[in-house]
């Protein structure tokens, strides 16, 4: 279990979050775990709910829907694009 404080915008939070990683048998792969609230806090301390990027997301979901979107193996792949 790792413990780490969370630090935004030069302020010191109280927030502590209680995280446990775990190894996948697949090298490329983790799996991460912690409290759902701990997360939304974390989330909204982010910005995750910030009315910007949650229009953000709504745009993705378009383009993905109208295939505007394709898949990436590597960042390398972003050299190869038209």
């Amino acid at each position: 279990m790792i413990l780490a404080p969370f630090i935004m915008y030069g302020y010191t939070h109280s927030m502590t979050l209680a995280i446990t990683i775990k190894p996948n048998k697949n090298k490329k792969k983790i799996y991460i775990e912690m409290d759902a609230e701990r997360f939304e806090q974390f989330a909204a301390n982010l910005g995750l709910f910030n009315p910007d990027f949650l229009k953000s997301i709504n745009r993705s979901e378009r383009d993905v829907a109208a295939g505007r979107v394709r898949r990436l193996r590597s960042l390398h792949d972003l050299r190869r694009s038209p």
